[in-house]
């Protein structure tokens, strides 16, 4: 089963989750604010390319360690 990223229509909230490549969001809840239905939308992915060149984003959240903004909802 894929992770998937949904935004919460309520209070904005991004966040993963792993479930059935044909889940809509409509058997989910927001697990800030436990709104239900949130919107998929589409993630972005990091590569590393040739050479010591990082492409699609990568580095820190200014708010967090982690390389992944959707964890820290940012």
């Amino acid at each position: 089963m894929p992770f998937y990223e949904f935004r919460c229509h309520q209070c904005g909230l991004r966040f993963e989750k792993l479930c059935s490549m044909d889940e809509s969001g409509a058997n989910i809840q927001c697990p800030a604010c436990s709104a239900g239905a949130p919107a998929r939308v589409m993630s972005g992915f990091n590569s590393i390319g040739t050479g010591d060149k990082v492409t699609g984003g990568g580095g820190s959240c200014s708010g967090c360690s982690s390389a992944n903004c959707s964890s820290c909802s940012r």
